[in-house]
């Protein structure tokens, strides 16, 4: 069982009173705390408030979910990648093995983690997930509002990873106590304490991202689904195909659809199309009905059909 014993996984998760605070960075002002971002992202249009993703359900793949952060528009926001990952760690050690030492496939997104030295992860039995990493990992310079979206992004990833092996109760709220070299306190990237049990914020993750096909993947010809998720559930996208040639792209093929609005599936949308064998683009963005603006809050992924 994951929460007993397993490899790259702490024997014992650490009580708050417990742990020493001796390895706290020097801060700067405008210190936050992990369980309170100072602010969240606006949602796409006034009165449109944007939430946090759903919480990734249990599934059989052994994909790994790694959420990165990405720019659209003039925001930042979090997006979700599924990745091949060795299986010598723990789901939840593994996702963040990736998150803090790999790229993104989409170059439109990026991480500020660096290779930690020493990662280790447990879930107590009140859907608590410990992450313990080594002060290293913060080796980046950050304002503060990309700060506290690094630890959004450790926080998604490890909630992700644990819920999708089945190792949570997705009825309850997972929270996530991050500790540097075994202690609580540490002000990471010198703008964000830790150690408090920390949530999934709303409005860190993306308005919009595609979920399939991922960057750089290949479709067979014929019938191609693009799907993803909106974070306003019934609201409308604009789509739009793009042939590639080189550094060229041409418009191909472009609609409209409309996310679903139904609780189980809020927010989730679907496009089929026929496409021959080529390179391409997909762009999926927000409709602001109080705006001229077409493309809001847009993404975008290359992929191939062969």
């Amino acid at each position: 069982m994951f929460r007993r014993a397993c490899r790259g996984t702490l024997l014992l998760v650490l009580p708050a009173a417990l742990a020493l605070s001796g390895c706290v960075a020097t801060p700067q002002p405008g210190i936050t705390n992990s369980d309170t971002p100072s602010r969240t992202v606006p949602g796409p249009a006034a009165g449109v408030a944007t939430t946090s993703a759903p919480l990734e359900s249990s599934q059989a793949s052994n994909k790994t979910p790694v959420y990165w952060i990405g720019r659209s528009n003039n925001n930042v926001f979090l997006y979700r990648e599924f990745r091949d990952a060795s299986d010598q760690d723990n789901p939840v050690t593994r996702a963040l093995r990736v998150m803090m030492s790999q790229k993104p496939l989409d170059p439109d997104f990026f991480t500020p983690w660096q290779n930690p030295k020493k990662l280790a992860t447990s879930i107590s039995g009140k859907n608590v997930i410990t992450v313990d990493v080594s002060a290293d990992a913060f080796n980046s310079n950050l304002d503060a509002d990309m700060a506290e979206r690094a630890i959004q992004q450790l926080v998604y990833t490890a909630t992700a990873a644990a819920a999708s092996a089945g190792l949570t109760d997705t009825g309850q709220q997972i929270q996530v106590v991050i500790l540097v070299d075994g202690h609580t306190d540490y002000v990471a990237f010198n703008r964000v304490r830790l150690g408090s049990p920390t949530s999934r914020s709303a409005g860190m993750v993306a308005p919009v991202w595609i979920i399939d096909p991922q960057e750089g993947t290949q479709s067979p010809e014929g019938s191609v689904k693009i799907s993803g998720r909106s974070t306003v559930p019934g609201g409308k996208l604009h789509w739009e195909i793009l042939r590639v040639d080189g550094t060229a792209k041409t418009p191909y093929l472009n609609g409209t659809v409309t996310a679903d609005a139904d609780a189980a599936q809020a927010g989730l949308f679907a496009i089929s199309t026929n496409l021959g064998p080529g390179s391409y683009e997909a762009r999926v963005s927000q409709i602001d009905p109080g705006s001229n603006v077409q493309d809001l809050n847009v993404d975008t992924r290359g992929f191939t059909v062969r």
